[in-house]
């Protein structure tokens, strides 16, 4: 479910942008609340995918692509021997730290969107088969591509919890709200 997005500062296009990924975080942290983490883990429809694993996706996507725009390597490297793993908690791996890990993702794609000179600057995509050779692309195209991925798996992660238990996105709404007051 979609929550309102206040309109940005007059100019303040980074902003915007970034609002909007914040708001589409939202929901995925939302599809966990007041979940266990066998919950978290559970995969209750014929898809593979898991709420745990939709969250290790998009915090592991995010940091991978900040990492392409700053040109260094990401913290995980993926290929197809490994691919599979992205998408479900492994090891000591839990919900809690991959929140808190997506945090400081967060922070670190905010302070970099607000770093570079302009939002036209490009960087190269990685030589990858799926990927145009030489292409490259800009930070506004980063930020619109990161809203995109976080804003599908969203909605999978939708999917997945009222699978799980049948709340549906305005009841976890309400139920993040009145964890918000309580705070």
């Amino acid at each position: 479910m979609v929550t309102h997005v206040r309109a940005e500062e007059q100019g303040d296009e980074r902003g915007a942008l970034l609002a909007f990924l914040e708001e589409q975080r939202g929901g995925i942290r939302r599809a966990l609340l007041g979940l266990t983490e066998e919950q978290a883990r559970s995969r209750p429809s014929a898809s593979e995918l898991s709420l745990g694993g939709l969250l290790k996706h998009v915090v592991e996507v995010e940091q991978t692509w900040v990492a392409r725009a700053r040109q260094e390597p990401p913290a995980v490297e993926r290929d197809e021997s490994n691919w599979h793993d992205c998408f479900r908690l492994t090891g000591d791996e839990s919900v809690a730290s991959q929140l808190a890990y997506w945090e400081k993702v967060a922070a670190d794609t905010e302070a970099y969107v607000r770093s570079v000179p302009s939002l036209d600057d490009t960087f190269p995509l990685p030589d990858a088969p799926w990927f145009p050779p030489d292409e490259r692309v800009s930070v506004r195209w980063l930020c619109l591509h990161l809203i995109r991925e976080t804003a599908r798996h969203a909605g999978h992660a939708d999917i997945v919890r009222e699978s799980l238990d049948g709340k549906t996105a305005f009841e976890l709404v309400a139920l993040a709200q009145r964890a918000e007051a309580r705070e």
